[in-house]
C-alpha cells in the first residue's frame, strides 16, 4: 500500500462565493504555486486544495509558507491512500501513530455517503486498530485527547491527518483591486495595508520624509517594513517623496496650529498622483478616530475633502493595544517601534487645530498663491520622488 505525503489547503470565506468560487480558488492557487519548489503540483481536488509532491525535509517550512497565503484558513500535512479497504485504513492509521503516545480520539468523514461503513464506524474501527497497534503507548479520551487522528474518506482514496496549522483566511491578492497606503515608519499603517490585502487588494506604498530633518535611516526602518508586508503581499513598489518644500511654505505664511491638517492633504495630493499613475484606485492610512490631532472626525473630513479618491481607513474603530496585537502578529511590531523620526514631528504645532474648518483650511491654501501655488508646491513635492521595488 502506497503512502503519499501531501499538504491539504482549506480555504473559508473563499467557499462562500457560489457561482464565482471557481475563479477565487484558481486567484488562490496562483498565490500558492510561486511558493513551491520545482516539479510540484498544487490542484483542487474536492473542496480542498492538495499539494503533493515536494521534498520530505521541506513539508513544515512550505506549509507555514502557505499559511500566509490570504484566503488560506488552515494547512495539515497529510497523508494519502489510494485504497477504500478498512484493512489498508487499519494499517495506515496505526502507522501514522506510531512514536506517539498519550491519549487520542479518530474522527471518522465519509464524503462518499455509497460507502457501506458509516462515518461513526470508520472512527470506532479505525480506533481499535489504534489501540491494538499502540502496545500499550495509547489510550481512547474522547474529550480531551491529546492526538486527534482525521479519516477523510473520499471518493477514490483516503486522507489521514492530525492537526493543522491557522491561516489567516480573507480573500485571495488580486481579486479586490489595487491600493496606495501612505506607509510611514510607526506601527498603524503597516497593520492598515496587511488588513486591505487580506481583502483581497493589491498594495503600492508611498512614504513621506523631510530629509535632512529626517535621517536615511528612518527611509531604510521604512524599507524594511515593506519587506516584512512583502512576504504577504508579494511584490510591490514604495515611492519615496521629501515633503519638506511644502512644509516650509506652511510654516512660513500659515497658522501653526493649521499645520498638521495642511500637510495631511499635502501628503494626499501627492498620494492620489501617484495612485492614478499606478493604477491604484484607493488611498489607504493607518488613521485611528481621536488617536490623535489629525484623526478627529472633523480633520479626517477636512484631510479627505484634498484628495479625489476614496480613503480606505481599515483601523478607524480599533484601539492601540488591538493595533499592537495585530503588528506583533504579523512580524512589523518591532520594526515599527524602532526610534527613528518621520515628517511628522518636523514642525509640529505646539497647539494643533483638532477640529478645523474646511474654509480656514482653504483660505490658508490661498496665502500660498491659489490653486497654481498649490500645484507649484506639489510638483516641488514630486520632483524629489524615488522608487524602491520589492
Amino acid at each position: 500500500m502506497g503512502i503519499e505525503h501531501l499538504l491539504i489547503v482549506r480555504y473559508g470565506e473563499v467557499a462562500l462565493k457560489g457561482q464565482n468560487k471557481p475563479y477565487f480558488v484558481k486567484k488562490l492557487i496562483a498565490r500558492i504555486h510561486p511558493l513551491l519548489p520545482p516539479g510540484v503540483s498544487v490542484v483542487s481536488d474536492g473542496g480542498l486544495i492538495l499539494v503533493a509532491g515536494y521534498p520530505a525535509e521541506q513539508e513544515e517550512a512550505l506549509a507555514r509558507a502557505i499559511t500566509k497565503v490570504f484566503g488560506v484558513a488552515t494547512v495539515s500535512r497529510a497523508w494519502r491512500i489510494p485504497s477504500r479497504e478498512m484493512a489498508d485504513i487499519r494499517a495506515a492509521a496505526v502507522r501514522w501513530m506510531e512514536g506517539k503516545a498519550g491519549t487520542f480520539k479518530v474522527f471518522g468523514k465519509r464524503a462518499d455517503k455509497t460507502y457501506p461503513v458509516t462515518s461513526p464506524e470508520i472512527a470506532a474501527d479505525v480506533g481499535e486498530a489504534v489501540l491494538v497497534g499502540g502496545g500499550g503507548r495509547l489510550s481512547v479520551d474522547v474529550n480531551r485527547p491529546d492526538t486527534s487522528l482525521y479519516v477523510h474518506l473520499r471518493r477514490n482514496d483516503v486522507l489521514f491527518y492530525d492537526d493543522s496549522m491557522k491561516g489567516f483566511g480573507g480573500l485571495p491578492l488580486g481579486t479586490n483591486g489595487k491600493g496606495l497606503v501612505l506607509l510611514s515608519g510607526g506601527i498603524d499603517s503597516p497593520v492598515a495595508a496587511w488588513l486591505m490585502a487580506k481583502r483581497g487588494m493589491r498594495i503600492h506604498a508611498v512614504h513621506f520624509h523631510s530629509y535632512p530633518y529626517t535621517s536615511k535611516r528612518a527611509e531604510e526602518k521604512v524599507k524594511e517594513l515593506a519587506e516584512i508586508l512583502s512576504s504577504y503581499v508579494g511584490g510591490f513598489r514604495v515611492h519615496i517623496l521629501n515633503l519638506l518644500p511644502a512644509q516650509e511654505a506652511f510654516a512660513a505664511n500659515c497658522p501653526e496650529s493649521e499645520m498638521t491638517i495642511l500637510v495631511r492633504r499635502m501628503m494626499m495630493r501627492a498620494a492620489e498622483r501617484i495612485a492614478r499613475r499606478e493604477g491604484c484606485a484607493f488611498l489607504i492610512t493607518g488613521e485611528n478616530l481621536g488617536q490623535v490631532a489629525s484623526q478627529t472626525a472633523e480633520a479626517l473630513a477636512v484631510t479627505d475633502a484634498a484628495s479625489g479618491l476614496p480613503v480606505l481607513r481599515p483601523l478607524i474603530a480599533l484601539d492601540k493595544v488591538e493595533i499592537i496585537e495585530r503588528a506583533q502578529e504579523i512580524g512589523t511590531y518591532e520594526k515599527s517601534i524602532e526610534p527613528y523620526e518621520d515628517c511628522c514631528t518636523v514642525f509640529l504645532p505646539r497647539h494643533p487645530a483638532t477640529r478645523p474648518k474646511i474654509e480656514a483650511i482653504l483660505a490658508s491654501e490661498e496665502k500660498l498663491g491659489g490653486g497654481q501655488g498649490l500645484e507649484n508646491l506639489l510638483a516641488a513635492v514630486m520632483e524629489t520622488e524615488e522608487v524602491c521595488a520589492l
